[in-house]
């Protein structure tokens, strides 16, 4: 059950890179997930999910911009791919497997960059513009994780 929760908040990890990560430190914090004896402890300290939210709000405002790249370039790519290994890790660890989560996060993450890629350029396409696209894309993301 971990990993395949863990595959999905990688899925989380590759449409949006901070969200995920904002969304476990907060499960962490709140004491729903228990990485108090893990090497990923400092993801239920209490300042991680407030920075992990600014991120997340800061990647939100930034994706609606012309000039953000591809989330399948490099950089933004390797970014997601390491924020789906974190909170897949993280996810793995509440029941010691954290390096099955790990691997599952990343596939997750892989999934969720190229599969939001292909429906947010289907939805552009039908727009006639990416912001449309980009503002439902952030909204099924936020409603999923609420």
């Amino acid at each position: 059950m971990f990993l395949l929760l863990a595959l999905l908040i990688g899925v989380i990890s590759g449409l949006r890179t901070m969200t995920a990560p904002a969304a476990v430190a907060w499960g962490a914090a709140l004491g729903w997930l228990d990485v108090s004896q893990t090497p990923l402890a400092f993801m239920g300290y209490r300042w991680t999910p407030w920075i992990f939210t600014l991120l997340a709000i800061v990647e939100l405002v930034a994706d609606q911009l012309p000039s953000t790249p591809s989330r399948k370039v490099p950089m933004q790519f390797a970014a997601r791919i390491a924020s789906g290994a974190l909170v897949g890790a993280t996810i793995g660890a509440v029941s010691s497997l954290l390096f099955g989560g790990l691997i599952a996060g990343v596939i997750g993450a892989v999934i969720g960059t190229y599969g939001g890629a292909a429906v947010r350029a289907r939805l552009a396409a039908s727009f006639g513009r990416d912001l449309p696209a980009a503002v439902i894309g952030a909204a099924l993301i936020v409603g999923t994780l609420s």
